[in-house]
């Protein structure tokens, strides 16, 4: 299948690792011109370096200026964005009752500001176009809050607020806007948390990972390559009709519809 995506320009936010690599390799197969960036520069540089078009950037994106230097780097290298891809890593894990103040504030700047920011610079150009597509790369927790995960729950929930509200603003300019949410993908993401949720009930790795795949009615958790494609697709010229939604890749282990 022709994603209609060959030429576009890619910014895969969060791309070093984990799912944001898997999207940016998934995008990078369909012909899209691509912008790997993270806090490794070197990483970043490495995977640049395997796929055809791209670029490697080192940004934190949690810095005020990075958002305005890692558009400027992109245009610089391929021209106008066309597919902005958001992704940030999660904050750390931890019940409700024990985050402060400065916890809400710091899941803020690390999910939700650092995307507005890049929005509000890449959006217009999109607008003018009449091409343009948002995704998010959140979590099921968007939907179905995750036991110790409240900052995680906070600020993908304040994120997916303000995209679900964008994307009815700009559907008529031929922008969408959606979320993507992974369920429980084997990442390195994944083993962290597994690592901490065995130490609190005081069991091994592989004890609680056993019991954290039989409840997947898939039987098993997700690949990366498997979330990014359907990251891609998202990101298509297929998906003109889809916008303002959420989307699970999460093997169908959230119960509700």
């Amino acid at each position: 299948m022709d994603l209609g995506i060959r030429g576009r320009t890619a910014v895969v936010c969060a791309s070093t690792a984990g799912l944001g690599e898997a999207t940016a390799r998934a995008l990078a197969a369909e012909g899209a011109r691509v912008v790997i960036c993270g806090r490794r520069g070197d990483v970043a540089k490495a995977i640049a370096a395997e796929l055809p078009e791209a670029i490697g950037v080192e940004t934190d994106l949690t810095a005020p200026e990075a958002p305005t230097r890692l558009v400027a780097a992109a245009e610089d290298a391929f021209g106008p964005v066309d597919i902005l891809v958001l992704n940030s890593p999660g904050p750390p894990p931890g019940g409700s009752q024990d985050i402060t103040d400065t916890d809400i504030a710091g899941a803020m700047e690390s999910l939700l500001l650092p995307h507005q920011r890049l929005v509000s610079l890449m959006l217009p150009g999109m607008r003018e176009r009449g091409w343009g597509r948002v995704l998010a790369l959140a979590s099921i927790g968007v939907v179905a809050p995750v036991p110790s995960l409240a900052l995680s729950n906070i600020g993908r929930a304040a994120l997916g607020g303000y995209l679900k509200t964008l994307a009815t603003e700009v559907a008529a300019d031929g922008v969408t806007v959606n979320m993507l949410l992974p369920g429980r993908i084997a990442t390195a993401r994944t083993l962290q948390m597994n690592t901490y949720r065995a130490a609190r009930e005081g069991v091994s790795v592989e004890e609680f990972a056993a019991r954290s795949q039989a409840v997947i009615p898939v039987g098993r958790y997700g690949t990366p390559e498997e979330f990014g494609s359907v990251a891609a697709f998202l990101c298509s010229d297929l998906t003109s009709y889809v916008t303002g939604t959420t989307l699970r890749c999460d093997g169908g282990v959230v119960p509700t519809l």
